[in-house]
């Protein structure tokens, strides 16, 4: 049976142990959480995942224990993105061998790419497996800017690459001219869930981000999909200064596996390298950001009052 992709995709961090050994128990913990949470979905193995810090086996573990850990009750969408394109197809079989509902694939750093070869790319990958594809546009990780143009010729060429992970702003104007182009695409917005608002109204069909309250990205898709907008406006207004301080350049990833294990959903906040650590100041910062949305304990569901 297919499994939706749409709606609140978590990506998740991968957990470490305090000597960067991958922390199993934790990564079962953190699956159990964000369902918990009411995620649609879970995207594993993404850039905020850490997944260039991990060999092929360790990645394949991943993919492994959290697929098992799901038990098939949402869809697994696993980054399989690599620069070498074996090695990529590999992942990317192995992944729906274990039960992934999608891989995710963004392009290899390449020197200045034509359009036709970024698509002779993915026909590669589509000519290998025939699930679904979400292709990541994500220009500052691997350089490759792909046009509104090229990305409604891509959609139209390979049936399978009909989702699309866009994280390259502005994203909204970006989604309307691809919808101008094509409807044949599930979008989904990004960059910590900051313009998760305008990305609906947009048409984009969910996000797919690693922000740490994955309970409050549903409830404005929620009250969005029920067309009370006024209520998801209200609820995404109050929440935006937690949404935007996790979302730091440089040291997002860092506040965001510290707010996990502060809410209860890993043992570690542990990164391997490189990463930058975050400094006194900005730990009294996030407790100081939770009061002022009012959430005075981080380890419980946060409820929504009507």
């Amino acid at each position: 049976m297919t499994q939706k992709i749409s709606g609140i995709f978590n990506i998740m961090a991968t957990p470490f142990a305090a000597d960067t050994a991958l922390d199993i128990d934790s990564l079962k913990k953190l699956v159990e959480f964000q369902l918990d949470k009411g995620a649609y979905g879970l995207t594993i193995l993404g850039v905020l995942g850490e997944a260039a810090k991990m060999s092929v086996d360790e990645r394949r573990q991943v993919v492994d224990t959290v697929i098992e850990t799901v038990a098939g009750r949402v869809p697994v969408v696993v980054g399989t993105s690599h620069d070498d394109l074996a090695t990529c197809i590999s992942l990317s079989k192995a992944a729906f061998a274990a039960g992934a509902a999608g891989v995710m694939v963004a392009p290899p750093r390449m020197n200045k790419p034509t359009d036709d070869q970024i698509i002779g790319l993915y026909s590669d990958i589509a000519a290998q497996i025939d699930q679904p594809i979400v292709v990541q546009d994500f220009p500052p990780v691997n350089g490759v800017f792909m046009s509104a143009d090229m990305l409604a010729g891509l959609a139209e060429k390979i049936p399978n690459a009909r989702y699309l992970k866009l994280e390259d702003p502005p994203l909204m104007e970006k989604i309307g001219a691809i919808r101008e182009r094509t409807d044949k695409f599930e979008i989904f917005g990004g960059l910590g869930g900051m313009f998760l608002l305008e990305e609906l109204r947009r048409g984009a069909s969910g996000t797919m981000t690693g922000f740490a309250f994955t309970e409050i990205l549903v409830a404005v898709f929620q009250a969005f999909q029920a067309r009370d907008f006024v209520r998801a406006e209200q609820i995404f207004d109050k929440y935006l200064p937690l949404i935007r301080y996790e979302n730091q350049p440089i040291i997002n990833l860092t506040i965001r596996k510290e707010l996990l294990y502060r809410r209860g959903a890993m043992a570690s906040a542990t990164l391997r390298n490189p990463f930058v650590p975050i400094d006194a100041g900005t730990h009294d910062e996030i407790g100081w950001v939770l009061q002022r949305v009012g959430i005075s304990d981080p380890t419980q569901k946060v409820v929504f009052s009507e």
